[in-house]
């Protein structure tokens, strides 16, 4: 397939824990349920994805830069790394894709430490506290915006 028909979803520290990680905040879904929402809509949209998942961010990093070889765009729920990570800003940045960002609890109404985003301002969609159905609307607004 070619990369103007092909998402990177990226998924962050501590994502592998979805399902069992706070279920109150997270909700009981796991990875592989957001890997089937987000492959089913971007299927939907004549996509595939390519996902990643890491607790490390120069895997993280890595797996973006390789993005700018056979993607149109990156799908990321950088966990934890969303408000400490100018790095993972860069990569972002540096590959010129356009990216949704994504969260499943809504950040906004937790710690204020949560509140900030190195990325809000350069991703071309934000989707924050629909939960793991968020990933669904982020792939179709960011596919929408792809040539």
């Amino acid at each position: 397939m070619t990369a103007q028909r092909r998402i990177l979803l990226v998924n962050g520290p501590n994502l592998n824990l979805l399902g069992t990680r706070e279920p109150e905040v997270y909700g009981s879904a796991t990875l592989a349920d957001v890997e089937r929402i987000t492959t089913d809509a971007a299927a939907e949209a004549g996509f595939e994805v390519r996902s990643i998942q890491s607790n490390h961010e120069g895997v993280l990093i890595d797996a973006i830069h390789a993005a700018r070889e056979d993607c149109a765009g990156i799908v990321i729920n950088p966990g934890g790394l969303t408000h400490t990570s100018v790095a993972l800003r860069d990569a972002l940045t540096g590959v010129s894709l356009l990216f949704a960002e994504v969260h499943v609890s809504d950040v906004h109404a937790r710690e204020e430490f949560r509140h900030f985003s190195y990325l809000e301002d350069v991703a071309a969609v934000r989707v924050i506290g629909e939960g793991v159905g968020g990933y669904a609307t982020a792939v179709r607004q960011l596919t929408a915006l792809i040539p």
